[in-house]
């Protein structure tokens, strides 16, 4: 474990020097810790070898991205590691993402043990990889389970990319990871407490106003303590407070989630909350549901807009059918969601030119234009006929 400026010095120093990609990982404390910073950074070059860096003792890793900031990053499902990475100064400009070429290969598991197997012919260790990587020290088990993950991943990129070239997929792969290289942080969710798990059984604004006031408290907590808000208080329990909107602290206590366990300190706090929900004028109270942006769910499709509907109907058809062609899945040929804005608010008139427009407009990348393009095009025209 590299845990000093001095030891970091050394490696830094170490992956400048050396050639070719770098293989980066990261590991995180989900479900233990608050929020998703990494807690160990693992990396391998050739020329270099392997180095374990300690975020905690080494908070400051912009020197190493830095020095490696010219080369290509291999990583595993880059977009869940990039977040945490970048909190610590390392961004990448150019990156090759092993589970993202997995999906456009047509592989039916891209976890990394399941492609290190199919494609290399090795199996890697198994058994760490929902411990809590905030521990300290980190038993040597752990430490080498975290070296595996980057030992095959440049072996595993090559073998990739020459899968690619063969399916003629290889520039498709280079648009897609481009994108994410260059895509902005994304911006913070909004009314985040609206994604509480159980949030569907939770009809009426007063007790959405619990869910809220429950959530905020929670997550004040959290933060404080530095421990997941799920350790703190459960989905479950908070639902069950703003089915029942308890009238105090006794009644809080029979319901399941605050049970006899919990401190009558703990009790008065989330009783607090729910009080505080309870005096809110009707104004105050939160509204049924996140003001869309785009189109409603396609299950209200039929009634708000027929035709709409079947347009989307032929669009969904069309894209599967492709999607199975090019042994790739549907959300990686197109996303469902520009699919539905197209279908929604089509183009005027459905030409190939103002189709490709529309989905460059939301995002698509040229390989998926070039591709969905004339049979998005015949869905809407099929529907103005």
């Amino acid at each position: 474990m590299v845990a000093t400026d001095e030891a970091l010095a050394e490696v830094v120093a170490a992956f400048a020097g050396g050639t070719g990609p770098v293989a980066v990982d990261a590991e995180r404390a989900s479900g233990y810790r608050y929020g998703q910073r990494a807690y160990l950074v693992q990396l391998r070059r050739e020329g270099a070898g392997s180095a374990l860096i300690d975020p905690v003792g080494c908070p400051d890793l912009s020197g190493l991205g830095e020095a490696i900031g010219d080369a290509e990053w291999v990583l595993h499902a880059a977009t869940q590691d990039l977040p945490c990475l970048r909190d610590i100064g390392m961004v990448p400009t150019r990156l090759f993402d092993t589970e993202l070429a997995g999906r456009l290969a047509g592989f039916a598991r891209v976890g990394l043990g399941a492609m290190v197997e199919n494609v290399l012919g090795f199996a890697l260790e198994k058994g760490h990889s929902a411990v809590d990587w905030s521990t300290r020290p980190l038993p040597e088990p752990w430490l080498r389970y975290a070296a595996l993950d980057v030992e095959l991943l440049v072996d595993l990129r090559d073998a990739l990319e020459e899968e690619l070239g063969k399916q003629g997929k290889l520039e498709w792969a280079r648009q897609e990871f481009a994108a994410i290289a260059a895509a902005p942080p994304p911006p913070p969710r909004k009314d985040p407490w609206r994604r509480t798990s159980g949030m569907h059984k939770v009809r009426r604004r007063r007790q959405m106003a619990v869910v809220r006031e429950l959530w905020t408290a929670r997550d004040q907590v959290a933060q404080r303590r530095d421990v997941s808000p799920g350790k703190v208080l459960g989905d479950a329990a908070i639902v069950e407070a703003a089915l029942n909107l308890p009238p105090n602290s006794h009644a809080l206590a029979a319901l399941p989630g605050f049970g006899h366990r919990m401190g009558r300190r703990q009790l008065e706090q989330w009783q607090g909350a729910v009080d505080r929900a309870r005096a809110l004028a009707e104004s105050e109270l939160p509204q049924p549901g996140q003001p869309l942006n785009g189109p409603p769910p396609p299950r209200a499709w039929a009634d708000k807009d027929p035709a709409a509907a079947a347009r989307l109907s032929a669009a969904r058809a069309s894209v599967t059918a492709l999607a199975e062609r090019l042994n790739l899945p549907q959300e990686n040929l197109i996303t469902p969601d520009t699919v539905r804005r197209l279908c929604w608010e089509p183009p005027e008139l459905p030409t190939a030119e103002s189709v490709a427009e529309v989905l460059a407009g939301h995002g698509a990348r040229p390989w998926q234009i070039e591709q969905v393009t004339p049979i998005l095009t015949e869905a809407l025209q099929a529907d103005a006929d």
